[in-house]
């Protein structure tokens, strides 16, 4: 079932003791949403909306050099530009 427009049936859930809502499966699957996934959720004139969000931890995220640099070395993998990491670790001393 995908849900894309207001044409589709609503869906009811029931707010919790904690103020735990339960998304119905339809809305969960349609979103692709996995569990301890986040949502945004935002208030509009009465209404709730909420979407899936991406969290990125700040040292996760490639500079623009490193993210050069893998694009180099996926662009050499793919062209067969690659050596066996016993010879990389001998190039370096190890």
């Amino acid at each position: 079932m995908t849900l894309r427009n207001s044409a589709q049936p609503s869906l009811v859930s029931r707010i919790g003791q904690r103020r735990q809502v339960v998304i119905p499966k339809a809305l969960f699957d349609a979103l692709q949403l996995r569990e301890g996934d986040f949502v945004e959720m935002t208030v509009e004139r009465g209404r709730v909306s909420m979407r899936p969000k991406r969290l990125v931890d700040v040292d996760e995220v490639l500079t623009r050099a490193e993210a050069a640099e893998i694009r180099k070395g996926e662009a050499q993998l793919q062209t067969g530009q690659s050596k066996p990491w016993r010879a990389v670790k001998r190039e370096l001393g190890r």
